[in-house]
């Protein structure tokens, strides 16, 4: 049976002018890391005693405009998990491809934990909210490689997401080899932040990369029909 010409297939309906519900999960991967970006920057520049290349990330938060990391931490893990629902609905499935989506949304309520509870001062005692922080933030940066090879073999079978697949097989393994160099760094290393920066910028540009591929995807035609 023919089908009918009078029935047109569509794709998912249009909610903001050309975008659809995946082009508007995709700006909410795409805002996070910019704000996350903008916060840290922000708060350094107002914040004259801090080094961006000495002082780790989290101590930020000590200075007179912390509160702003802790506004992006809290802002991209929340954007980071709706991203992960776009992810979950955009790409073919392969194998690991469930668990990779799972570890995602992990490492997105991971970064909000990271935000919501602040790290010990150097120097002081360890507390209970200190601890917290630091497993937490040891546990998202070891599963990000983790959730890159998971989601390699569903990137690799769909047509649309295929050309990402050696970034991300290139990000995963930058993002072993930090997190071994950061096990077998010495204590006082004099860039502590610059490295800790370069270990969380290498997760949330595969985030904005990956957010920028399924915006192009949603405005693209005859995708998701």
């Amino acid at each position: 049976m023919e089908d009918n010409p009078s029935v047109q297939k569509s794709g998912p309906r249009s909610i903001i002018g050309p975008l659809n519900v995946y082009g508007i999960v995709a700006l909410a991967g795409i805002m996070g890391p910019i704000v996350l970006g903008l916060a840290d920057i922000i708060a350094a520049f107002f914040a004259p005693e801090y080094d961006l290349i000495r002082n780790s990330i989290s101590s930020l938060v000590f200075t007179s405009v912390g509160w702003l990391q802790t506004i992006g931490f809290l802002v991209i893990g929340l954007l980071v998990e709706v991203f992960t629902v776009g992810l979950f609905f955009s790409i073919r499935r392969g194998r690991g491809f469930g668990i990779s989506i799972s570890v995602f949304v992990c490492i997105g309520f991971g970064l909000l934990l990271i935000g919501a509870f602040q790290t010990d001062p150097i120097g002081t005692p360890h507390t209970l909210e200190g601890w917290i922080h630091s497993i937490t933030a040891t546990t998202v940066f070891s599963l990000f490689p983790i959730a890159c090879l998971l989601i390699l073999p569903s990137l690799r079978s769909d047509p649309y997401w295929k050309g990402l697949f050696l970034y991300t097989t290139v990000i995963s393994v930058l993002a072993s080899v930090l997190m071994i160099g950061s096990i077998w760094r010495p204590a006082q290393l004099s860039w502590f932040g610059l490295y800790e920066r370069i270990i969380v910028w290498n997760i949330v540009i595969w985030v904005e990369v990956m957010a920028i591929r399924l915006l192009r995807l949603s405005l693209t035609a005859g995708w998701k029909t």
